[in-house]
């Protein structure tokens, strides 16, 4: 199923698109977030942290996508792939089997406002299609196996059924 625009309403001070809340943020601020949680608690935690935001929202989706629109694995992940774009997550394209499903960003706010990185630093991305792939598969693994900010032509998520 095709993401819609329906649903999509602007009020002074709200934003909501189909009636879950969201807010317009620039990217040099969740970069700055995530550079002083490197500095203060390392990669490993901050990596873990910075997914946590993206999983609960993508699980949260995914749940509510499926209970109300019915939606299988496969559209989800259509469907959120192409809300991601909408809200300026960079252009997504998604896959899925039976075990794994493949994101590529192409265009990452996150990895172009972080810069330069010798890892990967879309966990946000990471997390909501973590969270996504709980739902899908039931326990999943991810990882993001390409990134722009290494040099990367595109960002690239992985997530496996454990």
């Amino acid at each position: 199923m095709k993401f819609s625009r329906d649903g999509v309403r602007f009020e002074e001070g709200r934003i909501e698109l189909k009636d879950i809340r969201y807010l317009l943020i620039r990217p040099e601020t969740l970069a700055s977030l995530h550079k002083s949680l490197l500095k203060e608690a390392g990669w490993e935690k901050a990596r873990d942290i910075m997914m946590s935001g993206g999983y609960s929202g993508g699980r949260a989706s995914a749940e509510k996508f499926t209970r109300e629109l019915g939606l299988s694995g496969r559209e989800i992940i259509e469907f959120m792939c192409d809300m991601g774009g909408f809200l300026g997550w960079g252009k997504m394209e998604g896959e899925m089997n039976e075990r794994s499903m493949r994101i590529r960003v192409y265009d990452s706010p996150f990895a172009e406002a972080y810069g330069k990185s010798d890892r990967g630093v879309c966990h946000l991305i990471e997390g909501v299609f973590k969270g996504i792939g709980d739902i899908i598969f039931g326990d999943s693994i991810s990882e993001e196996v390409r990134c722009i900010a290494k040099g990367d032509e595109y960002c690239e998520i992985e997530v496996r059924k454990r």
